[in-house]
């Protein structure tokens, strides 16, 4: 394993501890509002906090872009770090077990390494750029399922901007008719990473930030994805719109959000 991927590992593995600590007691948590349904608890902090720590002591010279706390962006620095301490935090506060830990680096704006960690089912989903996908050390790869009407899709709902709810509607009703089923879990990370592990067959959601699909993003490039925007081009992880499948999938997805693009 790669010594940078090694150190996100082990920072991802702190943060979920705070987390699952946390998760006993889910009462005495403190949490608050950012923008509508657009949440950040104590916990989110404390696990961030826990990861930059971690980091800026093994590479104190790397540059950090953190959910919770900001930092740089991509065009600023050589060697990056894009941290989601805890993404899927309304599910988390629920007591829903649909949450995880995203840790990415990026070196001059390409993404090189990537963590997702899911504490509840003990799942370490792992890059390296041109080194392959795992899970649990275990090599993965996406579906080879042809066929969108065979296919099951995931996806996010709007959340905190709703003013392009109506157009994705239209896009989730068209996706509904064409594939054997749609999902919508809760954790953009998780869900670019099943799609890595073959547990769906494509994903598409609108509106991310870069924290939310960096690392998922390079774990299911590795596993034999193609991710794009939803016009088939590069640029999702700034634009945040973002769609992944294998080749076949892909095609037929975007196809069929086409009419429903702006």
């Amino acid at each position: 394993m790669h010594p940078m991927l090694t150190i996100a590992v082990k920072a991802a593995r702190r943060a979920a501890n705070i987390i699952q600590r946390a998760s006993n007691n889910l009462d005495l948590i403190r949490a608050e509002q950012k923008q509508h349904n657009d949440f950040v608890s104590d916990v989110d902090r404390a696990a961030e906090a826990a990861i930059i720590d971690m980091i800026r002591d093994a590479y104190p010279k790397h540059a950090i872009l953190a959910e919770e706390s900001g930092g740089a962006s991509l065009s600023d620095a050589e060697y990056l770090w894009i941290i989601d301490p805890l993404d899927g935090t309304t599910n988390f506060l629920h007591g829903y077990p649909q949450y995880c830990v995203s840790i990415a680096l990026a070196h001059k704006g390409q993404i090189q390494q990537a963590v997702v960690y899911d504490p509840n089912r003990n799942d370490l989903f792992t890059a390296s750029k041109g080194g392959g996908a795992f899970l649990n050390d275990r090599r993965i790869r996406v579906s080879k399922r042809i066929s969108l009407a065979d296919s099951l899709i995931s996806t996010g709902f709007p959340y905190t901007d709703v003013s392009y709810l109506d157009q994705y509607l239209a896009m989730f009703a068209d996706m509904i008719r064409k594939t054997a089923g749609v999902r919508r879990e809760g954790s953009a990370a998780l869900d670019l990473c099943y799609v890595a592990s073959g547990r769906v067959d494509g994903y598409w959601e609108l509106n991310l930030k870069s924290w939310d699909i960096a690392a998922g993003s390079l774990i299911a490039q590795e596993a034999g994805a193609i991710v794009t925007d939803v016009f088939g081009e590069q640029g999702w992880l700034e634009s945040g719109d973002v769609v992944a499948a294998n080749p076949k999938v892909l095609a037929q997805m975007l196809h069929t959000l086409a009419p429903h693009v702006r």
